[in-house]
């Protein structure tokens, strides 16, 4: 049994950065691959980056790449999201989610992930 919480999340303007963490309980974090995914009113959830259970293999979505990086601390059973340059439409909810499905150079879905958090807010004004 895994539980995330997520933090970090809030109002920044265009072009602003923000650093999400999800934080996790139980020993065994490190064996899981971790994804974050976002939601926007009326959308779908969306991926936005995963990585592997080290932390030395990521995946971003082609909406985040260059802008997003994502990172782990095992030490700390918590992964993080720095966001730079942030758009308007990056506003949503973010998620994290642990995966115990095998990293590959793909997309992470939804339904390939075991354990997620509540989710925090980010706004972006423009």
């Amino acid at each position: 049994q895994v539980q995330l919480v997520e933090s970090g999340g809030g109002l920044v303007q265009a072009g602003g950065s923000l650093r999400l963490s999800c934080a996790a309980s139980g020993r065994t974090f490190s064996s899981y691959g971790m994804g974050w995914f976002r939601q926007a009113p009326g959308k779908e959830r969306e991926f936005v980056a995963r990585i592997n259970w080290s932390g030395s293999y990521t995946y971003y979505a082609d909406s985040v790449k260059g802008r997003f990086t994502i990172s782990r601390d095992n030490a700390k059973n918590t992964v993080y999201l720095q966001m730079n340059s942030l758009k308007p439409e990056d506003t949503a909810v973010y998620f994290c989610a642990a995966s115990q499905k095998l990293f590959s150079n793909n997309i992470l879905r939804p339904e390939e992930c075991n354990y997620w958090g509540q989710g925090t807010q980010v706004t972006v004004s423009s």
